[in-house]
Parts: C-alpha cells; structure tokens; sequence
C-alpha cells in the first residue's frame, strides 16, 4: 500500500514537472500577441523594449521604413528610447535615439503655444485680444464683426481657409522674413470666428509671429532660451537646416517610391513656426515629461501648474460628445483614457507625440519617410491594447447598413483652397459616392456603433464621426467631422 501511494506521488510529481515545463516553453517561444496575456507592465523597461523590438522589427520590414526613434516617459523619468534601422541607407547610419534627429512637422505647433502660454502668464499677451493689436507690419481684415484671438488660433477656430502651395521650399534661398510671408499670403476669411474647428498652418505661424512681436526677439531665440534651453533640448533646433553639429546627426528623409523608399534632400518650410523643427527622441521625451507634470522639468519650469492646466484642457469641441482641442493639443478617447496629442507630416517624415496624463505617460515615435499617418495610430493602439486594454465597443446596431443610406451624399475638403478640386476631393477624407461611403464603413469604421443617429465612433482610429443636419433643411446633412476637424458638404 505504501509502495502504491509513494508511485502515485511520483508520477503526480512528474505530471506537473511536465506541465510547468510546457507553460516554460511557450512563455520563451510565445508571440508578442499571446504574451499580453501575462499582464505586461510598465515598470520594466526590458519587457518594453522587447515589445518595441517586435513592432518595429515588423513595421520597418512590412512598410519599407529606413528607420524609426522612440522614446517613453513615465511617472516623470525617461522609461525607454531607442532608434531603429536606419537614418541614412545609403551610408548605413543606424537610428540612434539620443543623437539622430527627425523633422516633427506639426509637433512643432506645440512649441509655439507653449511659447505663446508664456507670454500670457507674464501678462504680455491676452488670449481673448483682437490679435491685430499684436500687429504692426499688417492687419487681418475685418470680414466678420468677431475679431480673431489667439483663443481661435490655438485651437483652429480663427475661420481661415488655409494653403498648401508655397508652405514647403527645395531651398533656403526660397525662404522669406516671416513677417513677408504672412503679409502676402492672408488667407480668406470664410466664416466667423469660434464656429468650426479648421486646421490652419498659417494661424499657427501668425501666433509664432505675434511671439516674435511681443518678446522683441526673434521666434527662433525666444524658444532656444525659454523652453529649449530650461528643459537641456540640446539636439533640438527650429533652424532649417540643423546648424553645426548638428547637421551631422540629421537623419535623411524619404519618400516610397513603389516599394522602395527614395531618399530626398531637406526640405524647407515656409510658415516656420507651424513645422520646422527638427529633435532627437530623448529630446522630445524632456518636453513630453514637462507638460505631463504642468510645466515642471527636474527644478526648473517652462510654465506655471494653473497655466499648464488650462493649457490642457478642452477649449473647443464641435459636440460635447466627442474629442476637441486643448490650447494647441488635439485630444482623443482610447481604451477610456483620455489622450492630448499632435501627429507631424512633412514629405519625408511622419511623427505623433501622445500624452496620456491620467497615467502620466507620454510616446514619441517619427519615421524618416512620410504618408504613415495609418501606422501610427495602429501602433498605438497595440501599445494601448498591451499596456492599457479595454472592452471592444458594442456591436453594430442591425439595422446599421439601412440607416447609412441618408449620409451618402459628396463632400469636400473644407480648407485649402490652392489645391485642384479633384485633387482635393481625392485627398481630404471626402466621401464621393456611394460605393465609396460602403467601402469607408466596411473598413475604416467596421466595428462602429451608433452614439445616437448622426455620431459614431472608430474603434481603429481615436477619432469619432459625426454629422450634423441643417435645421434649415430638415434632415439636411451639412457637415461632416472628424472629432477637432471637418469637411464640409
């Protein structure tokens, strides 16, 4: 008997030694997919790493990307940062996250409010002021009795058609004074102030200007010793191009070209303040780190805790349902955390910076080649998904397809104006017949649910759809959105 019972105890030893070694097993030949399901967490910057690893291992291979930088912050410390594949193919540089620098584009505009949020705290500017009462060399006319404020250009209110022809240049001899580009290039005031949210370069480089005004410096000055050099920025610079040494550290841009990426030379951006700066991920992550702790970076400041706040706060939506703009930030709703973001396209270069504040996390990532707006909002969603995951929405109303038929009407762009108009039906996210509104909803929105008739939200990009009816034309589609943009009908 005791012979019986010892042999059962060993084989019941050996029944689970069997087990534990095949979960051993899988854990260290498991794909990235199956190991969200260990609960991965932050607080090991090995087990980010190796997270990254996998992604840009398949992004840069799948997407023919040269080469990528990423950097992570959290709880107010540098987490992670490295750089991937390559800054420079030809010569076979390799992405270094603390050296090579990527043009941001629009992530610029971020250093223009910060800039202009100064000058309010210091009383030298109002955001609710006329802003011709900061102009000298030129005035926007008076189209509307409601004047423009810099209220309206942080948050793309002002009313502006805007231009897109002229904002890049292959030369800096092509660049003019700020002051003469934004004097010639008024765009045309197409409605009122504060009604519709419409992205505007210009608007962003006016307020670059009024800083400029304001300060008695030049814009460039005024952000290398206010925010560059408090927060050690040291390989960040708005200068096109980057000046010694920097220049050396410039990773080069590309364009794809079939399925290869082809590479070009800088390129030079007209309205400066809007998107010519050019940083290193460990850079971006210190001003990441000041504006999820309000505007404190170690012990020193770029603002105020209140300005800062307010800074980040919404300030504009175009329905209390749905996303809209801080003073200069666009927010979105993901996995039910709130996100205060900006994306950065050029040419040749494509970046997002994302702030999570409620868990005091920020994500820079750029790409040195342009046109990857959809690969960045899927990789944040599986860093999201990893980290942070969340419910799936609900299911599609049944009737969903039948209810669909009274939006299918053309829409266009609602903000350049210098562009073809078939070319910017094309481009805009314009729906332009009905086969067309079917394939976006398959795809883009295929896992959609009704809020209420006219607003839906995407569960593959954070932003919602929503439609608004004209009271005049009974059930009347005027307008289309994009939560902080729109496209008119």
């Amino acid at each position: 008997m005791a012979i019986a019972s010892k042999q059962l105890k060993l084989k019941f030893r050996r029944f689970w030694l069997i087990v534990l070694s095949l979960i051993f097993l899988w854990l260290n030949t498991a794909p990235v997919e199956a190991l969200t399901l260990i609960a991965p967490t932050l607080q090991n910057p090995q087990e980010v790493e190796t997270f990254f690893d996998g992604v840009f291992a398949a992004t840069l291979e799948q997407q023919q990307i040269p080469g990528a930088t990423v950097s992570v912050v959290k709880d107010g410390q540098l987490l992670f940062a490295k750089g991937y594949g390559y800054a420079d193919l030809e010569r076979q540089f390799p992405v270094v996250a603390d050296k090579t620098l990527f043009r941001i584009g629009s992530i610029s505009k971020l250093f223009t409010w910060t800039a202009v949020m100064q000058l309010v705290e210091q009383g030298k500017l109002d955001l609710d002021a006329d802003v011709n009462t900061y102009l000298s060399d030129f005035q926007i006319p008076a189209t509307y009795p409601q004047p423009i404020t810099l209220t309206h250009l942080m948050t793309h209110t002002p009313g502006f058609e805007d231009w897109s022809i002229g904002l890049l240049v292959s030369s800096p001899e092509e660049l003019k004074p700020l002051s003469q580009v934004l004097a010639e290039k008024i765009p045309a005031r197409v409605r009122p102030p504060g009604e519709l949210s419409a992205y505007s370069n210009y608007g962003v480089a006016l307020a670059g200007y009024i800083v400029e005004q304001v300060s008695g410096m030049p814009f460039e000055q005024y952000v290398g010793e206010n925010i560059f050099q408090p927060l050690a920025m040291d390989s960040t610079t708005f200068s096109q191009p980057p000046p010694k040494p920097l220049a050396a550290e410039m990773a080069t841009g590309y364009i794809q070209t079939g399925n290869l990426p082809l590479p070009k030379e800088f390129e030079y951006i007209t309205l400066f303040p809007a998107g010519s700066m050019s940083a290193t991920a460990t850079d971006m992550a210190k001003f990441a780190i000041a504006h999820l702790q309000n505007g404190r970076y170690g012990d020193t400041r770029i603002l105020e805790s209140d300005t800062a706040r307010v800074m980040h706060q919404q300030q504009f939506t175009h329905d209390p349902r749905v996303s809209g703009w801080t003073y200069g930030f666009m927010e979105a709703q993901l996995n039910n955390l709130r996100l205060i973001y900006h994306t950065g396209g050029t040419n040749q270069f494509f970046s997002i910076l994302a702030l999570l504040p409620q868990k005091n996390l920020g994500l820079f990532i750029s790409y040195n080649q342009g046109g990857k707006l959809p690969v960045f909002y899927q990789l944040l969603q599986t860093f999201l998904d990893r980290y942070y995951p969340a419910p799936q929405p609900p299911a599609p109303e049944a009737n969903l397809q039948r209810q669909l038929t009274r939006f299918i009407v053309h829409y266009g762009n609602n903000f350049f104006a210098d562009i073809p108009v078939v070319f910017r039906l094309l481009e805009s996210v314009a729906i332009l017949s009905f086969n067309y509104i079917n394939r976006r909803i398959k795809t883009t929105y295929d896992r959609s649910h009704f809020i209420n008739t006219i607003c839906f939200y995407s569960r593959n990009y954070p932003w919602h759809l929503l439609f608004r009816q004209s009271l005049d034309y009974g059930q009347t589609i005027t307008y289309y959105y994009l939560s902080h943009s729109f496209i008119y009908r």
